[in-house]
Formats: C-alpha cells, sequence, structure tokens
C-alpha cells in the first residue's frame, strides 16, 4: 500500500512539473557576472533568464554605454509584465535578456572611447565593440543555462551603434542585427554635425553626459532652464575648455580639432568600414528623428548595393515602426527579416 501511494506521489510531482511549464515566460530570473574579453578587461553583465521554462532558447543581447544593471538583488525573479514593451513582448516568447555595459561604463573596466572604431579591421591585435561582443557571445553560449546556441542583439541610438558593429566578424553563433535609430557618420548627418554643421548644444551636453563619471551618465548642471542666451553668451569654442570643461572630455577635445571630414571621422564611420550584411540586419529608424535621421536610411541603402544573400532590411515609422518599406527583392521588410530569423532561432 505504502509502496503504491510512493508511485502515485512521484507520478503526480512529474505531470505536475511538466504541466506546469508555461507556454509563455512569466518570471525571469536575475544573475550577474564579469565577461572576460580577450585583453583581460571585463565587462559586466546582466542575465536574466526564464524560470520554469523548459524549452532551451536564444540569447537575446543589447550593449549600452547608459548602464545596465537593475534596481533588484541577484537571484531575485523578476515579473515580465515589469520590463518595458519593447523587451517584454520579444522575452515572453522564450529568450535569455542579457544587458552590458560596454568597457569604461559604468560597471564595466577598461576605458570608455566615444564611438569607437572598429580597430580589429587594420590591427587584429586590437579591441573594439565588434571584437567585444564576440568575446561576449561566445561566453554567454558557452556558460548560461538553457540556451540554444544562438543569438541575436538589438539597440536604439548608441546600443544600435553597438549592433551594428557586432554585425561585423560576427561570432557563428550570432545569427541577426537590428540597429534600431543607429549612428552612421558623425560628422555627415549623426548626432553632432549636420551635413557638416557643428550642433554645439548636442555636442558639449552629450559629451559631458557620458565621459564626466564612468559609474553614471552627468546631465551638465546649468545654471538656467533656457539656455538660448547661455549659449549666445559662451563665446568661441576655446571657452568651453578654459571656462567648464579644462581639458577632461576627450570626445570634446577630438570634436574641436575636427572641425572637416578627415582620418578621425572616418575611422569611425560605419559608411567606409562596414560594406556588406554579414548576417540578417534589420535595421529601424524614424521619419522625424533629429538626432539620427541619416543612420538607419543610409546605411540600408548602403548595404543594398552588395547585400547579395538578402539579409539586408529596414522599417520606418513616423513613432514607432509600423511602416513598412520594401526591399529591393520586394519582399516586406520587417515580415522578410523575421520570417528568415525565427527559422534561424
Amino acid at each position: 500500500m505504502k509502496k503504491t501511494l510512493l508511485v502515485a506521489i512521484i507520478l503526480i510531482g512529474h505531470f505536475a512539473a511538466v504541466y506546469s511549464q508555461q507556454d509563455s515566460v512569466l518570471t525571469l530570473i536575475k544573475k550577474t557576472y564579469m565577461i572576460p574579453m580577450r585583453d583581460g578587461v571585463k565587462l559586466f553583465t546582466v542575465v536574466l533568464s526564464p524560470v520554469n521554462y523548459a524549452k532551451p532558447v536564444p540569447v537575446l543581447l543589447q550593449r549600452t554605454p547608459y548602464g545596465s544593471d537593475l534596481s533588484i538583488k541577484e537571484d531575485a525573479e523578476l515579473k515580465i509584465d515589469l520590463l518595458s514593451p519593447y523587451f517584454r513582448n520579444m522575452v515572453k516568447d522564450g529568450y535569455i535578456l542579457v544587458m552590458q555595459d560596454i568597457r569604461g561604463k559604468f560597471k564595466s573596466e577598461g576605458s570608455f572611447e566615444m564611438c569607437r572604431p572598429l580597430y580589429h579591421l587594420s590591427d587584429k591585435t586590437k579591441t573594439d565593440e565588434s571584437t567585444d561582443t564576440w568575446d561576449t557571445v561566445d561566453w554567454l553560449i558557452k556558460n548560461i543555462k538553457n540556451n540554444n546556441g544562438k543569438a541575436g542583439i538589438l539597440g536604439v541610438s548608441y546600443p544600435g551603434y553597438m549592433a551594428l558593429d557586432a554585425s561585423v566578424d560576427p561570432h557563428p553563433a550570432l545569427k541577426a542585427s537590428s540597429p534600431q535609430a543607429p549612428i552612421v557618420d558623425m560628422f555627415l548627418g549623426d548626432d553632432f554635425h549636420h551635413n557638416g554643421a557643428f550642433r554645439l548644444s548636442y555636442a558639449f551636453e552629450y559629451s559631458y553626459y557620458v565621459e564626466n563619471a564612468k559609474e553614471h551618465s552627468s546631465p551638465y548642471p546649468f545654471p538656467q532652464f533656457d539656455l538660448f542666451n547661455w549659449y549666445l553668451n559662451l563665446g568661441p569654442l576655446k571657452n568651453v575648455n578654459e571656462k567648464y570643461f579644462k581639458n577632461r572630455i576627450q570626445a570634446w577635445n577630438d570634436f574641436t580639432k575636427h572641425p572637416n571630414y578627415d582620418s578621425y571621422w572616418k575611422k569611425q564611420s560605419s559608411l567606409i568600414n562596414i560594406n556588406t550584411p554579414q548576417i540578417p540586419i534589420l535595421f529601424v529608424g524614424g521619419y522625424y528623428d533629429q538626432e539620427d535621421l541619416n543612420g538607419a536610411q543610409v546605411m540600408y541603402t548602403h548595404l543594398e548595393k552588395n547585400d547579395r544573400f538578402n539579409r539586408n532590411y529596414i522599417v520606418l515609422g513616423s513613432l514607432e515602426p509600423r511602416t513598412m518599406v520594401k526591399s529591393e527583392s520586394g519582399q516586406s521588410g520587417q515580415n522578410s527579416f523575421w520570417k528568415q530569423y525565427r527559422e534561424m532561432v
């Protein structure tokens, strides 16, 4: 009798465990790691893995200079409804969500360089955002449980630039990239210049924002709300360092040293360094994006010229990516990309 009862309890427990595993992800558990790069620098990384989800799932990666940590403790569980809609609708279908501080920012080691060029293209001993992504994906695939051996990367604005760089010489497990409103060429049409015209307020405020402190982002402490007269009274650009930055902000120093489209800007330009899509890429952009109006559109057009394997896609919209733009093959960008991506992961 006791033996029969024990067997029944075991069977009930087994079936309860099986049927309690949801078809969609409801909860994630937080783990943090310092992932080593090939040069010994370690990058702080947050991994949110599905709880009680039996199927192996792909990794969804975002790399950022704006801080990746969450205000919950290690090993704490997070209900997926608390995620932003940007991640929630994807992660609920089954992903390991990974967020990483790029080198030199927040909790990561190393030194920060704004829009770090793809140094490894000319010197294989150098590191950059492409090699850091390769090393990160390699570590995640080998060390994070319940992944299916495949990964994708995405991001908006600067993280979009990280997603674009990650598509260059990608890790074999990296199957797709979605650069959204990415920086492409900082002199010709993104952020700090519009067709070569220097954007004083943007360059002043953003360079301070990301470089004033490693551990956090720093809005400049202006003494007034309306800045028109403040900038009007600033005077020549040399006054920025003499009065305020004191030569501490490297990006600002570089901007003012290179007023023309010289090698400094060209070595950062994705239009020069990235010429063919090596994995499927979905660009996302907005018609009224004052910061990166040319990023997605121009880079998509640039890569389309050499897209021999139908990997290049784009979605454009006014406020969100609802408007479809067809590629030269005639396929709807979003639908064709995600069909290809889903087949791989």
